[in-house]
């Protein structure tokens, strides 16, 4: 951590927490971590591990933990918090965690251990600020489209402060999902509908269950469309009636793109609290990198020990990723380490063996000769300050090549 601190200069006042899993190939039945379980991949048939990662708000890894398939958010919380207690101290941090690893279990260990936390809330909490939601005035624009404020919350603990965010363009895109969620319920149920007309049910269960799988699909929709099965004078369903809450209808358009944060710093500013809170998107960056770049996904291996070290080795590339990424950044190159990574492939070395004969003993003297770097390649070597070598040199001490 020391080095950590020299190197980039971050500090260690916020730890990031999420979670994610990565699937197997395979039934993995010699692994007794390998569960099914929620698939961030849509890989729902598939057994998996789920991965506690926690970093720091520039996006450099610290520390992870390999859990059960099946092991449910809100329970890794506490594993994790100990874990870098152990290794780092009992130090006052804030832990920042998004609504699915908040529990008021989670919260009574964090505030018992004295810790600072910035979380997210379930979205119940918010039919408790609908009217504020609706007012127009007190509220601090954090960036175009975005503005919070502080709120008070009746389900809250002492010293907490709470932190009510809308953005309009989450609204947006919330509302479009929700339409074109009750546009794809309402027209299953029509087709359910005709087919009742046509041809007239005595199964009620039956019924029941073809309705129920549509309403399953899309929960959102399903609270505000309503679907009453009609019946002939024998029982028989003969139709549906397809209607919509107007008031669970309008509950929902003031909800959208607004949510609440939980916090117990004594910070007091909504929008430095917000800006701490929207650091996690570098945690969700860094399972993108982990899964697209990195080779997280899907594994092979079955035995859990190699399973571990997979996870483990993608972790280190993870931190070198990283690394390598606030490097280019310091040198005002951006932070694509995947360019970087794609130009320096064009950067070959080779080793040149030539037979030797010395005092009647034939040896071997092994050159190695490196690729002229392209001229726009050049320059970008140039900006990180690195030099390749030029011409040939000798080589020795080089490990032979085992045959299998």
């Amino acid at each position: 951590m020391t080095r950590y601190r020299e190197w980039f200069g971050v500090r260690f006042e916020f730890l990031l927490y999420d979670v994610t899993s990565t699937y197997f190939e395979g039934e993995a039945g010699r692994n007794p971590q390998a569960q099914r379980g929620y698939s961030r991949d849509q890989r729902s048939g598939n057994k998996q591990v789920c991965i506690g990662l926690v970093c720091t708000p520039e996006g450099l890894p610290l520390s992870f933990e390999v859990f059960a398939g099946n092991r449910a958010d809100v329970g890794t919380v506490e594993t994790v918090v100990r874990q870098m207690e152990e290794k780092y101290g009992q130090a006052e941090r804030v832990w920042v965690m998004d609504r699915g690893m908040v529990s008021e279990a989670n919260i009574a260990f964090l505030r018992a251990r004295k810790a600072r936390y910035l979380v997210g809330t379930p979205k119940s909490w918010l039919r408790a600020h609908e009217q504020t939601l609706l007012e127009k005035s007190d509220w601090k624009t954090v960036q175009d489209g975005l503005e919070v404020r502080l709120v008070e919350q009746p389900e809250g603990e002492p010293g907490e402060r709470y932190v009510l965010c809308r953005s309009g363009a989450r609204a947006e895109k919330e509302r479009a999902m929700l339409r074109r969620q009750s546009e794809r319920l309402t027209g299953e149920l029509v087709k359910i509908d005709a087919w009742l007309r046509r041809s007239p049910q005595s199964d009620q269960e039956m019924v029941g269950r073809r309705i129920g799988r549509h309403l399953g699909k899309d929960p959102a929709a399903a609270a505000i469309i309503v679907a009453e099965v009609l019946r002939d004078g024998a029982g028989r369903a003969v139709g549906l009636s397809i209607s919509s809450r107007l008031d669970a209808g309008q509950k929902a358009h003031r909800q959208k793109g607004a949510y609440l944060l939980r916090t117990n710093c004594d910070e007091t500013d909504p929008a430095l609290l917000w800006k701490w809170y929207i650091q996690l998107t570098q945690a969700e960056a860094a399972f993108r990198t982990a899964k697209s770049d990195l080779g997280l996904r899907p594994v092979f291996h079955h035995k859990e020990d190699r399973v571990q070290a997979h996870i483990l080795v993608c972790f280190l590339a993870l931190a070198l990723w990283r690394t390598l990424e606030q490097w280019m950044q310091s040198k005002g190159l951006g932070t694509c380490a995947r360019q970087l990574v794609k130009e320096m492939a064009g950067i070959k070395s080779v080793d040149v063996v030539v037979p030797v004969r010395r005092a009647e003993i034939t040896t071997e003297l092994r050159l190695r000769v490196v690729t002229t770097p392209e001229p726009a390649l050049a320059q970008l070597l140039a900006h990180l300050g690195l030099r390749l070598p030029k011409g040939t040199r000798e080589v020795s001490n080089v490990v032979p090549k085992i045959s299998p």
